[in-house]
């Protein structure tokens, strides 16, 4: 496939690059581009004599790379696995990262012992909660604004742009009552580290058998079970809910041992999880919608049945949201199972 223009100056400037600080590691031998993802970035792999490394199209534009560059540093001095930066055009918005491979953790799982995967991913989620310092980069709050911003893409671009629907004051009310209702639960947790994205589409099996974590430019200070949601709960891969709660168990006890959950019995924690998971719910299902409708990206509509079925499931035990639950039944999902050719599906047990 022919490189367009910003692929031909990433190419140049890496060529550069080697020239002038590798010149040992040989001559490029090609270049492919890897992926693109849900933002603007895109992943090329560049392939030298006996080794490759990852160039990355990051529009500074749009992409956080400052951020980016110092946590990738931050976390690897805290003992976890991320790309090594290499290098870094700050105007063009280019770097060049060590490659971590290109087995993701969701496609091992396929093959792989899932208990073994998950405890592993929980270990490293408890060691990057614990890197509270940055140098050179401050963490944003994750705060009951950016929370409430998050939900409200739900009815901006789902129920609105997607679904083409608009609500009158009842239903207005309902919404926002609801979202008060979640932000109300959320400001009282501890906070911590928040990759904001940690899931089985961000871990990468390594050949050695450990976990490489990627995505993280948009990480925050945040409430402490938000990734183990993103990581339990995922848009891609669905898992039976009781083994869901039990690796949930497992970490609420991993905290305590850490004396990082004091005060917070078992059941007032699953709670805690089934409250954080309508907030990541409502802001995915948002976000699949701008994704396909502003970005042309359809292909994340798929994955919303998932994360209805998981909404509906969590509002069943948050006796608090039953207004709320019951308009999702009765006008919402009917709304988006017609405007889809999509039923959700049923979450196993």
């Amino acid at each position: 496939m022919p490189l367009n223009e910003r692929a031909l100056q990433l190419k140049n400037w890496f060529t550069q690059w080697l020239e002038a600080h590798h010149r040992d590691w040989g001559a490029l031998l090609s270049m492919q581009m890897v992926s693109g993802d849900a933002s603007f970035r895109r992943y090329f792999r560049m392939f030298l004599p006996g080794r490759s490394l990852i160039a990355v199209d990051a529009p500074p534009q749009h992409e956080n790379n400052p951020a980016f560059v110092a946590i990738a540093s931050a976390l690897r001095a805290h003992g976890l696995v991320t790309p090594e930066v290499f290098a870094w055009e700050t105007e063009a918005g280019f770097l060049l990262l060590s490659d971590l491979g290109d087995r993701l953790l969701l496609a091992a799982l396929k093959d792989s012992p899932v208990d073994v995967l998950y405890r592993q991913a929980m270990q490293q989620l408890l060691r990057m909660q614990e890197c509270d310092r940055i140098p050179g980069w401050t963490l944003p709050l994750y705060d009951r604004l950016r929370l409430r911003d998050e939900m409200h893409l739900f009815h901006d671009w789902f129920i609105s742009k997607y679904l083409g629907l608009t609500l009158d004051f009842e239903a207005h009310a309902i919404l926002d009552n609801a979202l008060e209702s979640v932000l109300e639960q959320i400001q009282c947790w501890p906070v911590c580290f928040v990759h904001r994205d940690f899931h089985a589409r961000n871990l990468m099996l390594l050949d050695n058998g450990e976990l490489g974590i990627i995505d993280f430019q948009d990480a925050v200070q945040g409430p402490f079970n938000y990734d183990l949601i993103s990581l339990l709960r995922d848009a891609y891969v669905v898992w039976p809910k009781q083994q869901v709660q039990r690796w949930m168990l497992e970490f609420a006890a991993e905290l305590r041992q850490c004396g990082r959950l004091q005060g917070m019995g078992d059941t007032e924690f699953l709670r805690s999880c089934d409250w954080m998971s309508v907030q990541r719910h409502l802001k995915i299902l948002g976000i699949f919608a701008r994704l396909c409708l502003r970005d042309g990206k359809p292909g994340y509509l798929q994955d919303m049945p998932l994360v209805f079925a998981y909404l509906r499931d969590e509002l069943q035990r948050l006796p608090a949201l039953d207004g709320f639950a019951h308009w999702l039944d009765k006008q919402i999902i009917p709304a988006f199972e017609s405007k889809s050719g999509r039923t959700l599906p049923v979450l196993p047990e």
